[in-house]
């Protein structure tokens, strides 16, 4: 992948993390965005800034560029794009900006599960007002270019939850979102051909995971790098058009491509029948 050009939301730590050095391992250049710049300014969070992540991919193939952003401020998300548009060619662009995870506990309140009516108004701020926002309008400020250059790859970061209730209503209506997004810019993008997908991951090992790791089943759990492996072999995918517009999982991508992830192991995938039983 050593000549394409991807731009990955959210990768200081977790999912975009780990797509961005899947991408940098086969030579791509990537540009990342985060809002945690320097290790030193972790306090309190969990490891992970766009310095160590410049650090990781130094030893790679490809090329990182950073962009301290906040996704929660527009300006931020048009300030990037403008600059990795001036390049005059990005081929990916993964929309993965999730601050919806955090304060799950809230002065000692796990306040996650509760009904929407009881949910706190911060939390749709974050998931719609933020995420959801930032893939609108870095899509929207790309798109011109692709469509230009008449190739490209739209991938939201997406879950089961836009199908099955998942523990918290605001969550399944991002994610239903999220998959409507990438199907709608699909068919306007169709004439032009630049495809968008919505890529459903399975358990993945991020730092949250791992840091309650008693809790979870990580026999069929997937590495983040897993997602990125996923995206490229899309990228290759000389059927990619067919695919676009669709909410894929991606453990049946790896079994279509034959990918298996960074340790050998090749995730079985998630169907609806797991989550319709829940």
């Amino acid at each position: 992948m050593k000549d394409t050009v991807a731009l990955v939301t959210g990768a200081s730590r977790g999912v975009g993390r780990g797509i961005a050095l899947a991408l940098l391992a086969e030579g791509a250049t990537v540009h990342v965005t985060g809002r945690t710049h320097h290790e030193t300014d972790i306090q309190g969070k969990r490891p992970g800034s766009l310095e160590s992540l410049a650090n990781e991919a130094a030893t790679l193939a490809g090329r990182v560029v950073i962009h301290h952003c906040d996704h929660a401020n527009d300006a931020d998300t048009h300030r990037v794009a403008e600059a990795v548009t001036a390049g005059g060619k990005l081929d990916i662009l993964v929309n993965n900006a999730w601050p919806g995870y955090e304060n799950m506990v809230e002065n000692g309140d796990f306040t996650w599960p509760r009904a929407f009516w009881e949910q706190p108004i911060w939390r749709w701020d974050a998931m719609i007002g933020t995420a959801l926002k930032a893939a609108f309008l870095m899509s929207r400020a790309v798109a011109p270019m692709m469509v230009a250059n008449r190739r490209g790859l739209i991938v939201n970061i997406s879950f089961w939850a836009s199908r099955f209730y998942d523990g918290n209503a605001i969550y399944g209506i991002s994610k239903a979102a999220a998959d409507k997004m990438a199907a709608d810019f699909a068919h306007d993008l169709r004439p032009h051909d630049v495809a968008a997908v919505s890529l459903y991951p399975g358990l993945v090992r991020t730092e949250a995971v791992m840091e309650n790791a008693a809790y979870f089943d990580l026999s069929n759990s997937e590495s983040p790098q897993f997602i990125g492996r996923i995206i490229s072999g899309l990228w290759r995918d000389p059927a990619l058009m067919s695919k676009s517009g669709e909410a894929l999982i991606a453990a049946s991508l790896g079994r279509e491509y034959d990918i298996a992830d960074v340790d050998g192991y090749r995730p079985v995938p998630l169907t609806e029948a797991d989550f319709a039983k829940t």
